[in-house]
């Protein structure tokens, strides 16, 4: 069992659900815009946001995006003490930094004492690319071992002057090795873990690679938050996220829709209603099963334990059959019964 901590009102660690996690990708000094994407993420169930601060006006506008938002707010910080203690006094919920890539002991104490005063924890966030020059030259590669060792010895950074209010997270594009990094790393501390599969790509082989990793990982035991990294509308990565938990029994709030792989009897357009009524039903938060399906085949029958679903009804490719708890519900064209599907999913 890992340590609790506390980001503004979520905790994570400690058999706390697993806190889903994301980025913003505009501007941070843009404070519109940058609220605008996050109230979005707040919106599909997102439980953590962090922005990227990269200079001092970045920083600054923290204090303008926090007073606007409801989810804690995560301060990237990278090399630069000041701008990570700017940060903070401007309203971070959190910093994820890298204590080795600060020079001095000096300016390490100096964030984390202003991160202690603010009551707030830091996440050393540990990745292929940011290992110290006497890491690499140690291991020659940013093996598993590698990252681990790295992690260990940016927690000793802040263990040092005091600081313990810490999560860790070992991210590589790799999942075999990021698979690896977290299984050692969970044999070498308590702190909460953030589970993740860095620069993963776009969706099509991202969600792949995330799902792979963190699924794996989870249903070990190990991880306490997590994030779908792609490339693309952040949004997406906390459906993709959602839908990770779910398959494995850890999330139950959303419209889980299931549908079959077609074959010969399939007369209606399957995968345009799947996209339609997924579309209609993502950010529902009721623990909901959906079945489309298409045909009566495959409807009642073999989708008998969703709560409602949707069957192809013969004709040519025009007729549809609503079903819930394995019984037909009503019958008829198949744009009745797509509206009807909806309106039934909404009424749960």
């Amino acid at each position: 069992m890992t340590k609790e901590i506390k980001i503004k009102d979520i905790c994570i660690g400690n058999g706390n659900k697993i806190a889903i996690q994301s980025m913003t990708t505009t501007d941070t000094a843009d404070v519109e815009k940058t609220v605008e994407q996050i109230k979005k993420l707040e919106e599909a169930g997102c439980d953590i946001v962090r922005s990227s601060v990269y200079d001092m006006k970045a920083a600054y506008a923290f204090k303008d995006i926090t007073d606007k938002i409801n989810i804690p707010l995560v301060a990237d910080v990278h090399f630069d003490y000041k701008l990570a203690i700017a940060a903070v006094e401007n309203g971070a919920n959190k910093l994820r930094i890298n204590p080795g890539n600060i020079t001095e002991k000096k300016y390490i104490k100096m964030v984390a004492d202003c991160a202690k005063s603010h009551g707030i924890p830091i996440r050393i966030g540990v990745n292929g690319g940011s290992l110290s020059p006497y890491i690499r030259e140690k291991f020659g590669t940013s093996s598993a071992r590698a990252l681990v060792e790295s992690a260990i010895e940016n927690i000793k950074l802040l263990e040092d002057v005091g600081f313990y209010d810490i999560c860790v997270s070992v991210k590589s594009s790799n999942v075999v090795k990021m698979i690896n990094a977290f299984r050692r790393l969970s044999q070498s501390c308590d702190y909460p873990l953030h589970l993740g599969v860095t620069e993963a790509g776009t969706a099509d082989i991202g969600v792949t690679k995330n799902a792979i990793g963190i699924g794996v990982l989870l249903l070990e035991g190990i991880g306490d938050t997590i994030r779908v990294s792609l490339t693309g509308d952040p949004v997406e990565e906390i459906y993709a996220a959602q839908n990770i938990l779910r398959s494995i029994g850890m999330f139950d709030k959303g419209v889980e829709i299931i549908s079959c792989p077609m074959c010969a009897r399939t007369r209606i357009p399957l995968e345009s209603i799947v996209k339609e009524v997924k579309d209609a039903t993502q950010n529902i938060q009721k623990n909901i099963k959906v079945a489309v399906m298409g045909c009566v085949v495959n409807g009642p029958g073999e989708a008998k334990d969703a709560d409602i679903g949707l069957a192809g009804g013969g004709g040519n490719g025009d007729k549809a059959v609503i079903f819930k708890d394995g019984k037909i519900l009503a019958s008829g064209d198949l744009s009745l019964m797509k509206a009807l599907l909806i309106e039934e999913i909404h009424k749960f």
